[in-house]
């Protein structure tokens, strides 16, 4: 045995010799390549083209986005076993992104979540919008910034890949004042990070309030629920609401509550208490404007784990309390298929003095950064 092994060490030196006589070196693996790619997609109603980017990073990550709502149609990481897998929902054909009821995935602006009565007062001149959800306003109105066909751009540098998407929103656009240019930029960084960054500037005084809408379920295909999912989020507090789920302006203690997720804590463990899911805002801990750790997710069956940063003020934990949707693969879609976690500004935020602004002025850059962090356990 011993000679054996002198001998495979000799035959070992030999080739390292040879190959050092070729002026060649023994190589390490390659990492893995980080790309960016344009393909087609499909076509608007109108006969507009809708294209689809995809970024490959390392760790066998890749990303899919479209140009059609700046929509994000796919996430695909590894699970404990190094099986990759999509965990985002949605869909197989274009139309019924088109359709997209849900905004499963989709850019929401110009301003995400709820505006009370379907308007505000800014600088003494009150905007009335329109209303899409009763007398309300909901994701941007009738047609949002997620029913638009955007521009897009590749980019890579020797840190990142990642598709840059435009919209300009017209002044008076669902009743928002100002030309507001908005931009989304998602990316896939060296590191393995997937980074969501929303930009825009105005020509007048606006609100604005981006975000993303993707579904998750860190199970992958298949999995029927998100209920097992253990979510803690970093939030010692929430915005009350009332029964259209418009904040009233009180801000109140997770603590006793159903909305307490500080501590490693089943998504179903407590939903039948909120009236069978969830959709509060809650508000992170820390100072908004810096990343910092919003929630964290495991799922215990793949193993995977997602935290996400951001520095936003708060994050819409939303549970999907509906189903009856078929999606990705004819998978039949139930109620709490999935979760959002819409890192955000809170909801009739230009209606409340009290809560942070999203007032938006000549010359300022509105931006946001979200960080979504994969690793298993």
């Amino acid at each position: 045995m011993i000679g054996r092994r002198i001998l495979l060490c000799l035959v070992l030196a030999a080739a390292a010799v040879s190959l050092a006589a070729a002026g060649e070196a023994p190589k390490a693996p390659a990492a893995a390549a980080m790309t960016v790619e344009k393909s087609a997609f499909g076509k608007m109603p109108d006969g507009r083209d809708i294209d689809l980017y995809t970024l490959t990073g390392p760790k066998g990550m890749r990303v899919r986005v479209i140009t059609y709502g700046a929509t994000l149609i796919s996430v695909e990481a590894p699970d404990k076993a190094g099986k990759v897998a999509d965990v985002t929902l949605g869909f197989d054909k274009v139309e019924d992104w088109i359709k997209n009821q849900g905004s499963f995935g989709a850019s929401i602006g110009r301003y995400a979540n709820r505006i009370a009565k379907a308007r505000f007062t800014l600088d003494g001149k009150t905007y009335q919008l329109t209303a899409n959800m009763g007398e309300h306003q909901l994701h941007g109105g009738k047609e949002g910034f997620h029913q638009k066909l955007w521009t897009a751009e590749p980019v890579k540098t020797a840190d990142l890949v990642a598709v840059r998407l435009k919209y300009v929103s017209k002044d008076g656009e669902e009743g928002f004042p100002g030309t507001l240019t908005a931009t989304a930029t998602y990316s896939l960084t060296k590191d393995g990070d997937f980074k969501i960054e929303y930009g825009a500037t105005t020509d007048k005084p606006s609100v604005v309030n981006l975000v993303n809408h993707v579904y998750w379920n860190l199970g992958g295909p298949g999995t029927v629920d998100c209920l097992g999912h253990i979510l803690q989020i970093n939030a010692d507090k929430y915005t009350a609401a009332d029964g259209d789920n418009i904040p009233t302006g009180e801000i109140k203690p997770v603590k006793d509550t159903p909305l307490d997720f500080t501590k490693p804590t089943k998504i179903g463990a407590r939903i039948d208490q909120v009236g069978g899911g969830y959709d509060h805002n809650l508000i992170i801990n820390g100072k908004p404007g810096e990343v910092r750790l919003a929630a964290k997710v495991v799922d215990p069956k793949s193993g995977r784990v997602m935290e996400v940063l951001t520095d936003q003020p708060g994050v819409q934990l939303f549970t999907m309390n509906w189903g009856g949707g078929v999606g990705k693969g004819g998978q039949s879609y139930v109620a709490h298929a999935g979760f959002c976690l819409e890192t955000q500004h809170y909801p009739d935020s230009p209606n409340h003095d009290n809560f942070p602004s999203t007032v938006l002025r000549p010359g300022q850059t509105y931006k946001v950064t979200t960080i979504f962090r994969f690793s298993t356990e």
